[in-house]
């Protein structure tokens, strides 16, 4: 004798903290059973009530509702990419009260509340932060993963079924505060880093995957105008899973060199994730960073606290971890590593160890492990971290730092003060910098085409390589040409 059950739809979850909410997309009624001393008899099966119907054309506007929900104006996504004065017009229209002189994030909380009393459903999504008490967030990246009102908590029974953790991307519909809660809440988890939740089973931890060598290049050179990237391409070749050391003295241009590498990545290789993480910058630099590049831009600048410095950079490094266990490759340009450690060395326990310089021995463990982590991987995916390095700034702090970090990348790219002060861009010193093994990155004849070059230009200062390079490269549209018509004799 058959048996009807209630039916649930894929990744559905209630969770018994806070997810009290039945769904609109499940069966509320179950058959009964037949006794067993009834005598089976031959029954017509009836035709399907109206009621059924009704249920049926319900379900399917809900969907058809959901579906436009997640391109549409109840995207959280969309509200947070815009400006104070968009989300004020937006207000305005809502008939939302006392919207003048609220924050932003209380504007947009504000909005996503009133439209959701229209429409019922809403979709958002966000970087998860897991707290000590086991329940989670999920920030924003627009607003630096900073808390906010707009931030979507993620139950704890919801973390432990999908074995989500710090960085992943959830994706899923969201529902409103009730009267006794702050927060919206998550109902549905619908995407895990863009994929199915269910693929979440099949992926290997970030630790566990083999690294190696890079060997798959970067190409860096787009227009031909552009001399600073193709001289970078020539002189150190980036492959995915590079670790980078830019050594860069004061106002020699190194975060005008990152905004150039980011926008030659986005334009060759779009599929790659791409982050740039501004650690104790400007604020002006942040804002010309957002405006000149398509990369998502993190940035805590100097005006906040070392914690901040150190809860961004924890963010952005496990954000990136969880993709590359996805097979993506990503790519961090950090600003800088030498600040990043300073903040470290602010926040961390004291040992009693002091090294030269007032940096505690342990100060300095976790951003090599930050640093550390970027590395090709043999099962895919791979991540490439780009950071700056600060020397010559007078401080003695800075110089170990720098020290310490010497040699722990596979690539360096040192910056001259001198070509700067001739202004001569970009100011790079030939000589000094280079890519290990970077045999792997480039063809056997190119390879063989570049030390040819290096050994002309080894004997040249840095002013004169740079000038003579950049004269050579001007005449021919790329660098493959350049190099199978070089004539440096």
């Amino acid at each position: 004798m058959a048996k009807t059950t209630r039916t649930r739809r894929p990744h559905q979850q209630k969770d018994p903290e806070s997810q009290e909410f039945p769904n609109p997309q499940e069966s509320t009624t179950t058959a009964v059973e037949p006794s067993p001393a009834t005598e089976p008899v031959a029954v017509q099966q009836p035709e399907p009530s109206p009621a059924k119907e009704d249920v049926a054309a319900l379900d399917a506007e809900t969907n058809a509702r959901y579906e436009q929900i997640k391109g549409g104006k109840l995207y959280i996504k969309d509200l947070q990419q815009m400006d104070v004065h968009q989300l004020h017009e937006i207000a305005r229209q809502e008939g939302i009260a006392d919207y003048i002189g609220m924050k932003k994030q209380d504007l947009i909380f504000q909005i996503l509340r009133a439209r959701i009393r229209q429409n019922g459903l809403m979709y958002g999504e966000g970087v998860l932060e897991i707290l000590p008490d086991g329940f989670g967030f999920l920030r924003s990246p627009e607003f630096n993963y900073l808390p906010g009102p707009d931030d979507i908590y993620i139950s704890p029974s919801q973390i432990r079924r999908f074995g989500l953790r710090n960085g992943h991307v959830v994706q899923g519909q969201i529902r409103p505060p009730k009267e006794s809660e702050r927060y919206f809440a998550l109902l549905r988890v619908e995407a895990i880093n863009g994929e199915d939740p269910e693929k979440i089973t099949e992926v290997t931890n970030f630790e566990d995957l083999t690294p190696h060598h890079p060997n798959k290049r970067f190409i860096l050179e787009t227009d031909p105008k552009e001399l600073n990237m193709r001289i970078v391409d020539l002189v150190t070749p980036i492959g995915k899973g590079q670790r980078m050391l830019i050594v860069a003295p004061p106002r020699t241009g190194k975060t005008v060199l990152l905004q150039k590498i980011a926008n030659s990545i986005s334009k060759n290789h779009p599929e790659v994730v791409l982050i740039i993480l501004l650690i104790d910058e400007r604020p002006e630099e942040v804002t010309d960073m957002r405006r000149n590049t398509t990369a998502e831009v993190v940035s805590s600048t100097f005006d906040e606290p070392a914690s901040r410095h150190i809860q961004v950079a924890e963010m952005v490094i496990e954000k990136a971890k969880r993709y590359v266990e996805f097979g993506r490759d990503v790519v961090i340009l950090l600003d800088s590593i030498t600040r990043l450690a300073r903040a470290y060395n602010t926040e961390v326990p004291h040992s009693g160890k002091i090294l030269t310089g007032g940096v505690d021995a342990n100060a300095l463990q976790k951003p090599k492990k930050f640093f550390g982590a970027a590395r090709a991987l043999e099962e895919g995916g791979s991540l490439t971290i780009l950071g700056t390095a600060l020397v010559d700034t007078g401080s003695k702090m800075d110089e170990v730092i720098f020290e310490e970090f010497k040699g722990t990348g596979n690539a360096e790219l040192h910056l001259d003060r001198r070509l700067v002060d001739r202004r001569v861009w970009p100011a790079i010193d030939i000589n000094a910098s280079g890519t290990r093994r970077e045999e792997l990155l480039l063809d056997p004849k190119e390879l063989e085409l570049v030390y040819r070059l290096r050994r002309v230009l080894s004997d040249m200062n840095p002013v004169e390589a740079v000038e003579l390079l950049k004269a050579r490269l001007e005449k021919v549209p790329s660098n493959a040409q350049f190099l199978m018509s070089m004539n440096l004799d």
